[in-house]
């Protein structure tokens, strides 16, 4: 089985960036099949645009834009993908940077598909801090990292998480952005008492309902901004914001610009 050395990845870079302990990639996958195949160093794939089927030993995973995959590096995988435009941005970490922040590379075993939108939001502010490069980029990755990392120990080892019920369908549900919530709804779908389901929500997610939800749609405007092919209100109503007030108070406040000014960075950087 062929073993990709550091840095590499089937496809052609629009930006390849090498910091310490850390290299990160802009691709766009050019492969219709790429064969079994593993990476010498852990890394995550963000899935930009397009769609791509990605299957390990142990799971099939068909990704659209949004889609976040952490794989260590002793996972062996293979992937196809359609004709269409396919663009992803990884990240990848060797055995120094984890060394440096005294973190076990062994942390997370396996390839999980992340689906947790607040560590979406923290590979997006990555990708923006990639954009900028500048010396204070170093910094602000590898807190971003730290913090993302902390969060998936928490999220797959946490053994809550398998001992409710409930989860899996109550994922199921919230992940669809185009329908909305109350507090009543939802447990009338699951059968649980309003009281509980938000305590235990905001005990396993350490957020509460409103925040999730906010974050999904946040992060599905990023990636309509990245993929650059629909107007600022058609980006606002797809993500189900009331008005574009609305869209850019909260679009501020979680990547600190305004999609305008994220759009002006991505037009520079690029």
């Amino acid at each position: 089985m062929k073993q990709l050395t550091k840095g590499t990845y089937y496809g052609t870079h629009y930006q390849k960036s090498v910091l310490d302990g850390l290299i990160i990639t802009d691709t766009e996958y050019t492969h219709k099949h790429v064969d079994w195949h593993r990476h010498e160093n852990p890394y995550f794939t963000y899935l930009l645009q397009g769609k791509l089927f990605e299957a390990n030993k142990k799971q099939e995973h068909y990704l659209t834009s949004g889609s976040l995959l952490f794989h260590n590096w002793q996972d062996s995988h293979y992937n196809t993908k359609p004709d269409d435009f396919t663009r992803g941005f990884h990240v990848e970490l060797n055995a120094e940077w984890f060394k440096q922040h005294d973190l076990s590379s062994q942390c997370i075993e396996g390839s999980h598909l992340i689906e947790n939108p607040k560590i979406k939001s923290l590979m997006n502010l990555i990708f923006m801090e990639s954009k900028i490069n500048d010396a204070h980029s170093q910094l602000s990755i590898d807190g971003l990292i730290l913090t993302a990392f902390d969060q998936m120990r928490h999220d797959f080892t946490d053994r809550s998480f398998k001992q409710v019920s409930w989860l899996v369908k109550l994922k199921e549900v919230i992940n669809d952005t185009d329908d909305t919530y109350s507090l009543t709804s939802l447990s009338d779908l699951l059968g649980i008492h309003p009281v509980h389901l938000s305590r235990e929500f905001h005990r396993l997610f350490g957020m509460t309902f409103g925040q999730y939800f906010r974050f999904i749609r946040i992060n599905k405007a990023f990636n309509l901004l990245v993929n650059n092919t629909m107007s600022m209100t058609d980006v606002c109503y797809a993500c189900g914001f009331y008005d574009q007030s609305h869209f850019i108070r909260d679009f501020k406040r979680i990547y600190n610009k305004r999609p305008t000014e994220f759009l002006r960075m991505l037009k520079l950087y690029n």
